[in-house]
């Protein structure tokens, strides 16, 4: 057999200098799970060498962050301390030269960009060639939306239906329909898929029914139902003014009562006021006097008719005083008794006495009579034969 020409050795040398070349490969650029399910990120790497490579896998966040997951150092598997610990690792054997990646029980926030390195003792190591990157997203079915109604359900009256979902990713669309017995798809302007709402204009009667509402994107679906009832405008009023006659009645009896609590409550202060100042105003009764000073001319009065009744006792022949010695004159002044007479030693033999004046009747002297409040009267004096004077 004749030697080989030295373009071929050339061509043969070069050839296994690439082949010994070491570089990843993966199956897809992009990998998408919905929430909760399993993601495999397919990678293998090609190299000539028989030694055991170095294996890693980074987790690589849109914030920047760089995070190590998994290794494969020295025959040996070690997984590193994050949140994928115990839902991480290598799909096959590292030593079949297949590196792909599974995570089980997918979580949103799993979501980011995964990059794997090999690096082989006694191989050609190229910066781009021995790295691959894969993107991992994973998707969040909507949460069950919630349907509303906006405006007042009346005949020509315009509603607004509305539906949303608090979770998904991607943002769900929304599509409302009107389920049997009357069943109706919508379609723009009248329903806006990306907010979820439907506008209804000039209401009808017929229009009444159960309307639902699904909101879906590329991990699942939710539903949602409302029904409208649509009220004529008779309707409408009779609701309205049995709810204002309610109301109404409910503030006239709260006013009576405020009005019947407000006079029992001012009765109730006015009759306390009232012992109060029954209280301040009363006095304690005094001990009556009995003692009376008599008026003036009662003393003068009762004084004349003592001399009237004591004129009428004296004997015959005796003078009688003056007037002046028991009346007051009109100023008040006393002229002073008149001039005394001796008086007779004998009267027919026998001695003279003064005479007694009498008691008036009844016992009591004038001065007592004056006192208890008696009046006086007066009484005409008597001529010796017996004649008034």
């Amino acid at each position: 057999m004749g030697a080989l020409p030295p373009g071929a050795l050339l061509l043969g040398a070069l050839l296994g200098v690439c082949s010994a070349v070491l570089e990843v490969h993966v199956g897809t650029g992009s990998v998408y799970s919905v929430e909760g399910e399993g993601a495999v990120l397919p990678a293998w790497y090609t190299s000539s060498s028989q030694k055991k490579p170095y294996i890693s896998w980074i987790l690589r966040k849109t914030a920047g962050e760089h995070f190590q997951i998994l290794t494969y150092l020295d025959g040996e598997v070690k997984v590193e301390e994050t949140e994928l610990k115990p839902r991480v690792g290598f799909l096959h054997p590292v030593l079949t030269h297949n590196i792909s990646l599974f995570i089980n029980a997918t979580r949103e926030h799993d979501s980011g960009q995964y990059m794997c390195s090999v690096n082989v003792v006694d191989d050609i190591i190229s910066p781009v060639r021995s790295m691959a990157t894969i993107n991992l997203t994973v998707l969040v079915p909507p949460a069950p939306p919630a349907c509303r109604l906006k405006g007042s359900p009346t005949v020509g009256a315009n509603v607004t239906l509305s539906c949303a979902s608090q979770k998904g990713k991607p943002s769900p669309m929304y599509k409302w329909q009107r389920q049997e017995p009357t069943k109706q798809v919508f379609f723009p302007p009248a329903q806006d898929r990306a907010r979820g709402t439907l506008k209804l204009t000039n209401l009808s009667l017929d229009m009444s029914g159960l309307y639902e509402c699904e909101a879906e994107n590329r991990a699942g679906s939710a539903k949602c139902s409302i029904i409208l009832e649509v009220h004529s405008n008779s309707e409408g009023a009779v609701i309205a003014g049995a709810v204002l006659g309610s109301v109404g009645a409910l503030a006239t009896v709260a006013f009576f009562a405020q009005r019947v609590i407000g006079y029992r409550r001012r009765k109730r202060d006015g009759q306390e006021e009232a012992a109060n100042e029954i209280k301040e105003d009363a006095v304690a009764p005094k001990t009556p006097t009995w003692t009376r000073t008599p008026p003036a001319d009662t003393i003068s009065k009762t004084s004349t008719l003592s001399s009237i009744m004591g004129s009428r006792d004296r004997p015959y022949g005796a003078s009688p005083p003056s007037d002046t010695a028991s009346i007051l004159t009109a100023a008040g002044s006393y002229p002073g008794p008149p001039r005394a007479r001796a008086p007779p030693t004998t009267t027919n033999g026998a001695p003279w006495h003064p005479p007694q004046p009498l008691a008036p009747p009844g016992g009591l002297p004038p001065y007592s009579l004056a006192r208890a409040g008696a009046v006086p009267v007066m009484v005409p004096a008597q001529s010796r034969a017996g004649s008034l004077v």
